[in-house]
């Protein structure tokens, strides 16, 4: 059946909004009504956060093995498929076990569908000469964190409490997973072995983009965890707490092709390090300002970078890339996992101590900083 490539593209962004922008990351508007209600502390929430973080960083390592088989399609409707059932199951436990365990496999099946999605809309858009499409499919991340947060906000507004939030998202990520399903049909989606060369070599300049990569995934994570429950604690800027997750959102959704375009002309290393800074302006924002206005600027500056990064990063260790591009890919996964999973835990427990959530925000800040710096060490080995 032939399908228009803009018809590939928007179901690549209906795919990501479900598993990454909602299956991932609908547990920071949902935060705050479980805190609450089960009495979480700041560590415990930190902890669920890194599980999910640490699926993911399986889920990347597994998806780019050379000896994964099978049908790219197949694995990406049936991630989906797991991301929406435990979403849906958080709703059922209220044990901490319980939860780590769901976000976990939660946190592979978005990596998977991160992986082997994004595979087949590439692919396909490149078939059809249309590579420039892929800009939607990236946008689908902040399209999702767009929803959760007025999904979330307007439930609360009908009292309806964190398992009705939970599934309720669940519902919608199954309905995107049947949409996805019909906008990106069957083809030859078989996955490829991996190509093998006699010797590679090896590129030393994946290694400052490695480290920038880990640093960022720490710096960018604490905030993106906790900003809704930081908002939450602070009386003069409870009232914003359903808008900053939605500002995430909103400037979400062109940051891949503003960032990309960026580094068109200025070189990718160059676009990492700029919109780590911003972003470092906008983690600082939200714990040095006790305003409405300087949190929402701190959300949008988040949302506005770190999907941005993200991709871009992924870019740069392609274009390095010596042979099979799967080893670049998952050194730097795993180096960007690494530094997700301490976040949450790294955060969670200094707030414990502290009181507030200001010295692992500004650490946060400070790792954005030393990530911008490494990543124009990569432009100058070139």
């Amino acid at each position: 059946m032939k399908v228009q490539p803009l018809v590939i593209a928007l179901g690549g962004m209906v795919a990501m909004a479900a598993a990454m922008g909602i299956g991932r990351f609908v547990y920071t508007p949902i935060l705050p009504f479980m805190a609450d209600s089960l009495a979480l502390t700041k560590g415990q929430a930190g902890l669920i956060a890194a599980s999910n973080y640490l699926g993911y960083f399986v889920g990347s390592l597994l998806g780019a093995a050379g000896f994964m088989g099978g049908n790219r399609r197949g694995w990406a409707l049936g991630a989906l498929a797991a991301s929406a059932l435990t979403t849906g199951a958080m709703a059922l436990t209220v044990s901490i076990p319980g939860f780590l365990i769901l976000r976990f496999i939660g946190g592979g099946a978005s990596a998977f569908v991160m992986v082997f999605g994004s595979a087949i809309v590439f692919d396909r858009l490149a078939s059809a000469g249309r590579p420039n499409l892929s800009h939607f499919h990236f946008a689908g991340v902040g399209i999702g964190i767009a929803v959760s947060a007025l999904l979330v906000s307007g439930l609360a507004a009908g009292n309806i409490g964190w398992a009705g939030q939970w599934i309720s998202s669940a519902i919608i990520s199954l309905a995107a997973l049947i949409a996805v399903a019909v906008m990106i049909p069957r083809g030859d989606d078989r996955i490829a072995p991996p190509v093998t060369t006699s010797d590679p070599g090896f590129d030393r300049r994946i290694i400052p983009l490695a480290l920038s990569y880990g640093l960022f995934g720490f710096g960018y994570v604490i905030t993106a965890t906790f900003i809704s429950v930081m908002v939450r604690q602070t009386p003069a800027i409870a009232s914003v707490e359903p808008f900053v997750w939605l500002a995430v959102g909103l400037t979400g959704v062109p940051s891949v092709a503003l960032w990309a375009w960026i580094g068109r002309r200025l070189g990718n290393p160059v676009s990492i390090a700029l919109a780590c800074l911003v972003e470092a302006a906008g983690v600082a924002a939200t714990v040095l300002f006790s305003n409405a206005a300087a949190v929402l600027l701190g959300a949008a500056l988040l949302g506005g970078t770190f999907m941005g990064i993200t991709a871009v990063g992924m870019m740069t260790a392609r274009e390095l890339s010596r042979g099979d591009p799967r080893r670049t890919l998952a050194f730097l996964v795993a180096t960007f996992g690494a530094g997700q999973m301490i976040g949450p835990v790294f955060a969670g427990y200094l707030a414990e101590i502290t009181g507030d959530f200001a010295a692992p925000s500004l650490t946060a800040s400070g790792a954005l900083v030393v990530a911008a710096a490494l990543a124009l060490a990569v432009r100058r080995g070139d």
